[in-house]
């Protein structure tokens, strides 16, 4: 378990090798809301997405050997392994599922990654990565359930909360790492919402039954929040700070991408647009006086599916 000590440490390091990414604040009437929101553009982030500083904090804590680092990924993760492995000169290779989106790939590619696209959803490709990692030796970088991948993704929070005062925070869960490092960050301070997709539901799942379980994974945000089963420690500390679980449908997120878009010139990819696809559907609704925030976590999409 993870406290928010970790998470301030892992910011020291990554920070010289990120970005700090702009807070917006919509006031009440912008986005179709009713209510002000703070929006944390992390979309801008090295490698388009938050994932940039898990994957650097873990190169950066580790011992990566001449054969590089492994990872499997929807293709965020991937993209931001790729990122800093060329950035630190590390060999990388990347396995993605079909189900990757194009743009994503190529991102892979652009950054130097020799990249395997095997199995149809992100467990399959893992199941390889694994693999690959027990043949070269390679340094295996989990996108989501090593505690230094999350402890490096939590720094977003604690940046967040110097930049906009919030009362609430909304976060996207896919196998759980954000939620995890966010939570360990100011979910002692601040209440933390998980929002997920109806295809994607593995918190909400896991929460259900009280321990994580497997799910089927479908639908618009499948290649970026389409982990099989939450991971286990994330789970826990979950459980611990996470206030409502709560899911949304696929047509909310494509409507917050397109008003994201309309209102704001921001591209954000499905899992970017889901928690403001909580609020703009109602799944979510903020008390008069509550202060709500948001990711916009990711913008690895391709800019015409939005309009």
């Amino acid at each position: 378990m993870i406290s928010r000590e970790h998470v301030e440490t892992a910011w020291s390091r990554v920070r010289p090798h990120v970005r700090r990414t702009p807070a917006l604040e919509a006031a009440a009437g912008m986005l179709g809301l009713p209510v002000p929101i703070a929006l944390k553009l992390e979309a801008l982030q090295v490698s388009g997405s938050f994932k940039g500083r898990g994957a650097f904090h873990k190169l950066l804590v580790s011992k990566v050997p001449p054969a590089g680092v492994v990872a499997a990924s929807g293709g965020n993760h991937g993209a931001a392994v790729a990122y800093a492995a060329r950035a630190l000169g590390h060999r990388a290779e990347i396995f993605v599922p079909t189900i990757s989106a194009s743009t994503k790939v190529e991102r892979l590619k652009s950054y130097g990654a020799i990249v395997h696209q095997v199995g149809a959803v992100y467990s399959e490709a893992r199941a390889a990565a694994e693999d690959r990692a027990a043949e070269t030796g390679a340094l295996t970088v989990h996108a989501y359930e090593d505690p230094e991948v999350f402890a490096g993704a939590g720094s977003v929070a604690l940046e967040f909360a110097a930049q906009a005062r919030f009362d609430t925070l909304l976060v996207a869960v896919g196998g759980g790492g954000l939620i995890a490092g966010c939570a360990a960050a100011i979910g002692d301070r601040v209440k933390i919402v998980a929002v997920e997709t109806e295809g994607t539901p593995t918190l909400h799942a896991a929460r259900r039954a009280g321990r994580p379980v497997d799910i089927a994974v479908s639908g618009i945000a499948a290649d970026a929040l389409g982990a099989s089963r939450i991971g286990v420690p994330n789970f826990e500390i979950a459980q611990r700070l996470v206030a409502h679980s709560i899911l949304v449908t696929d047509e909310a997120v494509r409507m917050a991408q397109r008003r994201l878009w309309d209102e704001l010139r921001v591209i954000a990819e499905p899992a970017g647009a889901t928690c403001l696809a909580a609020l703009l559907s109602g799944a979510y609704r903020p008390a008069p006086d509550e202060a709500v925030a948001t990711l916009v976590c990711g913008a690895n999409t391709d800019p015409a599916s939005i309009a």
